[in-house]
């Protein structure tokens, strides 16, 4: 592979052609707050403009971003005619609205921040909630605006992107209203695999969102990850992942600086022969986590578990003890704490309670009563406790409020 040669995969039935690596416009942002042109300091813009430099030397021609990434567009805009690249795929996202009418404007607003008359793919930002959906595709909902927009070329193709329960994803791809989808999916989270079945079965592309972040803050990786993937980082690792199952088409490369392409091209150099060292990093991390957590926990932990909103006080179990089986396995303390302290403060995008309403405001008997069919009733409270202890802290605020 040469330098700006990276594979294209067929973006199911969209049939572009679109880079296994795609530029994600989340991180290079000024702010996660709207802001006017001369709020932003030319040296961040200098940053951004040496990321599109870079994305476009390294074949990365997908470059994608949304309506509430802050600054993001408006930057994106500024910048993006000064870059040229003939092959570029634009996407953004617009969350959905009660009143299509909200929608609309802000689907002006995104196109008179990027300053461009059309974008290739557009995603309805965040269905995460069955009323997202319904808001979206119900008649005279946010789909009819799209499919005018569509009809005067301004749009190419839609799609969603989700933070939803995987029953959710399915039902909005077997609607057949979306010709893509982006969603959570990567080696520490495979809970959407039937979500990506799915989306095979109706030729969907498919768009792997945040796997270095949300896959592990893979960026600052514990040092027992790092071991363990050894001889490859565990970003190219997770990237290897991702994109040697075949109903992955891109994943998104969030990038804050040009450096931070480098890892991820060097992935791709083993992506058509890397079946037996993955295979052998794979079987060394499920060691260790059954090493440290036993077969039957591994096995059995999901069994019998309420949701969130079936829970005192919303304490969302089934995330929390992933978090645990996550420091248990693989030393994954820093990512736990991110994801414990935003528990609570991330609405719909990351919904449920962390623990530390526990002996609180619920009382372990109040747990208990909605444990009865999970076969770690009595250990449960024990381990919300120890994760209570462990992680608690200042609470984290997700950087976009939609």
């Amino acid at each position: 592979m040469t330098k700006g040669s990276i594979p294209s995969r067929r973006f199911g039935r969209t049939e572009i052609q679109i880079p296994v690596l795609s530029l994600g416009g989340m991180r290079f942002q000024q702010s996660w707050t709207d802001l006017g042109i001369k709020d932003i300091p030319i040296s961040n813009q200098v940053n951004l403009e040496k990321i599109l430099h870079e994305a476009v030397n390294n074949g990365l021609h997908h470059l994608e971003t949304a309506r509430h990434y802050g600054t993001s567009e408006l930057q994106i805009g500024l910048s993006i005619s000064n870059v040229n690249d003939p092959k570029r795929i634009l996407q953004t996202k617009v969350p959905p609205r009660d009143d299509p009418k909200d929608f609309e404007q802000e689907l002006e607003l995104s196109f008179k921040r990027l300053q461009c008359k059309r974008v290739d793919l557009l995603a309805i930002h965040g269905i995460n909630l069955p009323e997202h959906l319904e808001q979206t595709i119900r008649p005279g909902g946010c789909i009819d605006i799209v499919r005018r927009w569509q009809k005067k070329g301004l749009i190419g193709h839609v799609g969603f992107s989700t933070h939803g329960s995987n029953d959710l994803i399915v039902q909005a791809i077997e609607t057949n209203e979306f010709d893509y989808v982006n969603l959570h999916w990567y080696f520490i989270y495979q809970d959407n695999s039937p979500a990506l079945d799915a989306a095979a079965k109706l030729d969907l592309g498919v768009f792997i969102i945040s796997p270095t972040d949300k896959g592990g803050h893979l960026h600052t990786p514990s040092s027992k990850l790092v071991e363990l993937c050894a001889p490859l980082h565990p970003i190219a690792f997770n990237d290897l992942f991702c994109l040697t199952d075949k109903r992955v088409h891109t994943i998104s490369v969030g990038a804050a600086n040009p450096g931070n392409f480098e890892r991820h091209i060097e992935a791709l150099r083993l992506l058509n022969n890397s079946g037996e060292l993955l295979s052998t990093i794979q079987e060394r991390l499920l060691d260790a986590s059954r090493s440290s957590l036993g077969d039957e926990w591994l096995s059995t932990w999901r069994v019998g578990l309420p949701r969130w909103d079936q829970t005192p006080g919303g304490i969302n179990i089934p995330v929390l003890l992933w978090l645990h089986t996550l420091i248990e396995s693989w030393e994954m303390e820093d990512f736990a704490k991110s994801r414990y302290r935003l528990l609570g403060k991330a609405s719909h995008w990351f919904p449920g309670s962390n623990a530390d309403c526990f002996d609180d405001d619920v009382s372990e008997d109040d747990l208990r009563e909605v444990l009865l069919e999970s076969p770690w009733c009595d250990e449960i409270p024990f381990l919300l406790r120890q994760l209570k202890t462990r992680l608690a802290g200042e609470p984290s605020q997700r950087l976009s409020s939609i």
